[in-house]
């Protein structure tokens, strides 16, 4: 299969596309043919403030090569404003074949410290701004019996990072979402499926650097670009990714990961039914060698980017 044009005539809606990984998402769809639209609030990384200019940026760098672009500068969260970013792809473009949720703050805190505000921002903008997004397509998407949503997920919910329960909670919530959208709606042939990015930007940008361990790590970060995110996000948007729903993806520099989903790993029974001791000393030991150990992201991804 050539690698041009590979989502000719469709139209697409990204959101966070005013910078990092969701701009390189909305620059290479529409360079594959896709009309786009580019959602931005332009708040800061922690999600204050407005600014029109990071989606604008996108919109611009996307006409001035000869695509199409139209930007967008509500938030994910505002339930209204999602059904309007639906409804402005298909008043400016005529339809809606591609989501892609991407729009993402950062309130890193550790747990024992971390405020009801820390949590309720973060799960607005990436879980509930997800289901917005979704469920403001998916009727759409069920008329015309075709659809592709694609969800950005992260590591820090499927391994595990410190200081980020509420990401790391919102990002696994989202894989939950993910294959209930395709669950629910493959009898109509629309696809979802999650990609978890590994990719500088200003949300990696905010990671604290205490000791030469975290430094080294975001030195190496940095060498992974959003660009590198962007083709795999194209490939699951195209019709040649038509039988590929429900699965999650980790792309890490030249690396693609298919992402394990829970399934059990090993059991044991008792006739007469458990009691708490019996738990402790006979269930605990048989699963124990099957435990898995406090790791976080690092700890599992732990070679060179490659």
């Amino acid at each position: 299969m050539t690698d041009s044009k590979l989502v000719e005539g469709k139209v697409a809606l990204v959101t966070g596309a005013g910078r990092g990984v969701g701009a390189a998402v909305a620059k290479l769809l529409a360079e594959h043919g896709a009309r786009v639209i580019v959602n931005d609030l332009g708040g800061s990384e922690s999600g204050e403030g407005r600014d029109r200019a990071p989606a604008m940026e996108t919109v611009n760098a996307i006409r001035e090569v000869g695509g199409e672009a139209e930007a967008n500068f509500d938030s994910v969260g505002d339930t209204r404003a999602a059904r309007g970013m639906i409804e402005q792809a298909i008043d400016c473009f005529g339809g809606l074949d591609i989501v892609v949720n991407n729009a993402g703050i950062v309130r890193d805190v550790i747990f024992h410290k971390m405020s009801e505000d820390d949590w309720d921002a973060v799960m607005n903008v990436h879980l509930k701004g997800s289901f917005n997004i979704s469920s403001a397509g998916a009727g759409h998407f069920r008329k015309q019996e075709s659809g592709c949503f694609v969800h950005m997920t992260s590591t820090s919910g499927l391994v595990g990072n410190l200081g980020q329960a509420n990401y790391a909670a919102a990002k696994l919530g989202i894989v939950g979402l993910s294959k209930s959208i395709a669950l629910d709606m493959s009898r109509f042939n629309v696809r979802s499926n999650c990609v978890a990015p590994f990719a500088w930007s200003r949300l990696i940008g905010s990671i604290p650097v205490n000791n030469d361990a975290q430094r080294a790590r975001v030195e190496k970060l940095k060498r992974m670009t959003p660009e590198k995110i962007a083709p795999v996000v194209v490939a699951l948007a195209s019709d040649a990714a038509s039988d590929v729903t429900g699965q999650i993806f980790a792309v890490r520099n030249n690396e693609v990961f298919l992402i394990g989903q829970n399934r059990p790993l090993r059991g044991i029974q008792e006739s007469a039914g458990w009691t708490p001791s019996g738990v402790i000393g006979h269930a605990f030991p048989a699963l124990r060698n099957d435990f898995y150990p406090l790791h976080s992201s690092a700890d599992v991804f732990s070679w060179d980017p490659v």
